[in-house]
């Protein structure tokens, strides 16, 4: 099963290996972060192009984070049996073949092509986000939010730089005789293939295997006691899972049609790559602290941090002029950041609450979730910019985060009232 890993445990080694494994899956995501903003920048538009209407802008968000649902269990079965190398390379690949196939889609201005391939395209997506687990698979428990933060880190560079080379990529399309909101995906298919290639060679060896192995030598020398405490932790899951999809539902609802909502409102492309290269950015760049704090602070704290961030994010898209390039920067940074609060605290419940026996496995069932309800986002925020107001839609998105509180303390109530 997987590759072979001859190599016994010590905390030196384990500490070399665990910053290598950091290295490497950064470097992968400097490229796959500008693969993922790249296409969300405008692939709302590409639809709205070839449609001929805004009322199902959100489509082509909820066809790609559907294809990030499927790519997710894919991804995290297949890294639970062969390891993260195997599973993170066979999904960046797909996402770039995909991305490749949205050209085309937009060339024959083939709506079904287009879905199609948006679809594949989804696959980069749940592999972008999968590779946060591979960081922490050889931390210890005081490591886990760091570890997640720090994978994460450099995907800040790639996710500013995508969106602000839209222009630039509509340029090159054009050469190409290629239609310029299709050039995004040019740089998309590019990136997510080069952090195929880079997982595949340089993740050796595999961090999950082996950290499988060691666990293994682990528990030979301890007693049963011991052992018994590390099992799955229900609360940790549930509350883990629960934060970070209602934070992607809320997060892809009101940045899928920002772009539209600025476009209508004569915004200019270069100026909604700003405002989605902002948000980009403070999706990632926070990662930097928001481990520490997780680890320091705790994972609960977080939590509710990101609940009264996006809170915080739905008032201010509602409450400043429509016109107002600066307040729409501030709502999507707020956004932005409030979502990194969700999932670095949510991630680590996750990987306090399982085991290396089953822990890949439900880290994909769990971003399985987290696409679907970005899938939902996506689709049914057209739907309501159509038949109310992006004011609205921000509005409902800022009340349903607030219910992270509750949520966030239930399992601890159930477990005094039990």
């Amino acid at each position: 099963m997987g590759e072979a890993i001859q190599s016994s445990y010590n905390e030196s080694e384990r500490d070399r290996l665990y910053k290598r494994t950091l290295t490497v899956v950064s470097i992968s995501q400097l490229f796959g972060g500008a693969g993922l903003a790249a296409g969300i920048t405008v692939g709302a538009l590409l639809a709205e192009d070839i449609l001929g209407t805004a009322s199902y802008a959100g489509l082509p968000t909820a066809l790609f984070t559907i294809g990030s649902a499927v790519t997710a269990f894919i991804v995290g079965k297949t890294s639970q049996h062969y390891g993260r190398r195997i599973g993170l390379t066979i999904g960046f690949i797909v996402g770039g073949l995909g991305a490749l196939g949205v050209v085309l889609a937009a060339i024959l201005q083939n709506i079904y092509l287009l879905f199609f391939f948006l679809f594949l395209y989804g696959a980069g997506t749940a592999t972008n986000l999968q590779a946060r687990y591979a960081g922490s698979d050889l931390a210890n428990e005081n490591q886990r939010g760091k570890a997640v933060s720090l994978t994460m880190v450099m995907t800040t560079f790639g996710a500013v730089l995508g969106p602000n080379l839209v222009n630039t990529m509509g340029e090159v399309a054009s050469r190409l005789t290629i239609p310029p909101l299709a050039g995004p995906f040019l740089l998309s298919a590019l990136a997510y293939i080069v952090a195929g290639i880079v997982l595949f060679i340089l993740l050796r060896p595999d961090p999950f295997i082996l950290a499988k192995q060691w666990v293994a030598e682990e528990e030979k020398q301890k007693s049963s006691a011991v052992i018994a405490t590390n099992r799955v932790n229900n609360y940790h899951i549930v509350v883990g899972a629960t934060v970070m999809i209602l934070t992607q539902l809320i997060m892809v609802a009101i940045m899928t049609m920002t772009p539209v909502h600025m476009l209508h409102h004569g915004h200019t492309l270069q100026a909604i790559g700003v405002v989605i290269g902002v948000h980009i950015g403070a999706m990632y760049l926070p990662s930097l602290f928001t481990g520490v704090l997780v680890d320091r602070l705790g994972r609960y704290f977080m939590a509710i941090a990101a609940g009264v961030t996006l809170l915080l994010s739905g008032i201010t898209a509602a409450s400043l002029p429509e016109d107002s390039l600066f307040g729409l920067i501030l709502a999507l940074a707020l956004l932005g950041l409030g979502w990194n609060f969700g999932l670095i605290s949510g991630t680590t419940l996750i990987v306090d609450g399982t085991t290396n026996d089953n822990r890949a496995h439900i880290q994909g069932k769990v971003d399985v979730f987290i696409a679907l309800s970005g899938a939902t986002g996506g689709l049914l925020s057209g739907m309501v910019v159509a038949h109310s107001s992006y004011a609205t839609l921000s509005i409902v998105g800022g009340l349903i985060s607030f219910v992270l509180v509750p949520i966030v303390f239930w399992p601890k109530l159930a477990k005094t009232n039990s």
